[in-house]
């Protein structure tokens, strides 16, 4: 996908992302530019330092208009936080209308068929643009992510001894009341990143990163760690760990990850990558109370040490 052809005047931004480099390029705008990503800071890198392959590429233009010739309307979907309308074209390429909680379009994200380069327009106020362009990226860096063995998933997380432990659960569950009760009551403990940790196996092994999406915790951290296990949170009366069968655990992650169940290679991919995690690390359930104990319990249970 060339650069959009009204783009004359641009700001270069580089970012580098669970190790891999992510560019995006603002056209000249009174509204558009690294104000609205400041998420983002800790990931920057100069233009020298960044590798010659390029992960995905982002043009900013409010001037691009949406497609319709020769469109499928693949349906609208409610992420959480808003509807967002797929569309999708003949050459495998996409097309998405990013929505706030609200109704309002704030974005339209067309991307090719890696999602290796992307353009989109912002729309509206400040909070409506930075809402845009923070999903547009977070959705371009899963997809693009599935063929390189790389998984956005929706976790809470933390480190201890050089391992992440990644939590997983349903809002509202306690996933990152159990990562609160690690850091205040198992010594050595810090937050890598509290809602979308980014998971690559290099190797044969898994790693384990910090984003720059982290939901309502503001932990944008540029780290990294060995993945020491993934665990599903599940309310009890009693404080107990269920280590996963296979297929139990291959069932238990794939809701934690950004899929497109419509696109075949995508939703494959995405598939043949949790199913080497549940080979490479340990999968459990915690059922569990809010408590200190369920703390001291899984970490003695899950622990890579």
């Amino acid at each position: 996908m060339q650069p959009h052809p009204y783009i004359y005047n641009k700001e270069y931004m580089f970012y580098r992302i669970a190790e891999l480099d992510v560019e995006i390029i603002f056209s000249t705008s009174d509204f558009n530019n690294t104000t609205l990503i400041p998420s983002f800071s800790p990931f920057t890198i100069s233009e020298k330092e960044k590798n010659d392959g390029i992960f995905f590429r982002l043009y900013v233009d409010d001037s691009l208009k949406p497609r319709r010739q020769g469109r499928e309307r693949i349906g609208k979907f409610d992420t959480g936080n808003g509807d967002t309308v797929v569309d999708r074209f003949e050459d495998g390429s996409y097309q998405y209308i990013i929505k706030n909680i609200n109704g309002q379009e704030c974005c339209l994200l067309q991307a090719d068929k890696e999602f290796a380069n992307c353009r989109c327009a912002l729309n509206g106020n400040f909070n409506m643009r930075q809402f845009g362009l923070n999903n547009a990226l977070m959705l371009i860096f899963a997809f693009a992510g599935s063929i390189r063995q790389t998984l956005l998933i929706h976790a809470s997380l933390v480190r201890k001894d050089g391992f992440g432990y990644a939590f997983i659960a349903k809002s509202g569950t306690g996933k990152s009341t159990q990562v609160a009760n690690w850091l205040k009551h198992i010594p050595g403990c810090d937050l890598m990143n509290d809602d979308n940790p980014i998971v690559r196996i290099i190797d044969g092994e898994p790693f384990i990163y910090g984003s720059p999406w982290s939901g309502k915790t503001p932990c944008y951290r540029n780290v990294k760690a060995r993945l020491g296990a993934i665990t599903r949170i599940d309310r009890d009366k009693k404080n107990w760990v269920e280590k996963l069968k296979p297929i139990e655990a291959f069932a238990s992650l794939l809701p934690s990850c950004s899929t497109m169940k419509w696109d075949k290679d995508i939703f494959n991919a995405i598939c043949n990558n949790v199913t080497k995690l549940v080979e490479t690390t340990g999968i459990y359930t915690l059922h569990c109370l809010p408590d200190k104990e369920s703390a001291i319990i899984c970490q003695k249970a899950i622990s890579a040490r």
